[in-house]
């Protein structure tokens, strides 16, 4: 049996450490979407860090989720004080269960409030892939599949919900199963 993971990664308006109430704002709400995610069917597993400090995230012990990477077009800081980002790495039963989470819900609101808090940027922020049961996907295969999808467009490699692809490589498409932009916004 495969398992579906999902890695997403956004470019912040501001650090991490930002005390801003917009910063803080979206911590609150990032958290609120995790404890529902949790509740979901079809949710697996998600990356955590062992010490889970804010802005932490290339210092962290993420465990088997391995040593925690960026693409290549992330130029913004590194440390504590300067990372702007936000990126996630979870596990799910298949595609319609990923895509009830993502758009319905907390997370539905979040979306709709991402300029907010994100960067417009022209890269995905978003990838899928099939694993294997009982593979944890590591942050360096997220940051691979999500330049793979950038350099290549969706294949059966790394794929968005609009252009996805069953476990075996076949192109795969359930009515409303997918938004019509490649992009989880």
């Amino acid at each position: 049996m495969s398992h579906l993971a999902l890695y997403t990664f956004g470019v912040l308006k501001s650090p991490l450490a930002d005390p801003a109430p917009l910063t803080r704002e979206f911590y609150d709400i990032g958290g609120a979407v995790y404890r529902e995610f949790i509740q979901r069917p079809g949710y697996l597993a998600h990356a955590e860090a062992a010490d889970g400090d804010r802005g932490a995230l290339f210092e962290a012990d993420w465990g088997a989720w391995g040593e925690f990477a960026v693409p290549s077009w992330y130029g913004k800081g590194h440390t504590v004080e300067t990372t702007a980002l936000a990126a996630t790495l979870s596990l799910w039963t298949d595609l319609r269960p990923a895509f009830d989470a993502v758009y319905t819900g907390l997370h539905r609101e979040a979306l709709n409030r991402r300029y907010d808090w994100f960067e417009r940027a022209g890269q995905p922020n978003y990838v899928f892939w099939w694993v294997s049961e009982g593979v944890i996907p590591t942050w360096r295969d997220g940051v691979s599949r999500l330049e793979h999808l950038h350099d290549h467009g969706s294949a059966p490699h790394a794929f968005t919900f609009h252009d996805s692809f069953a476990p075996d490589g076949t192109p795969t498409r359930s009515k409303g199963s997918g938004p019509k932009s490649d992009q989880v916004r």
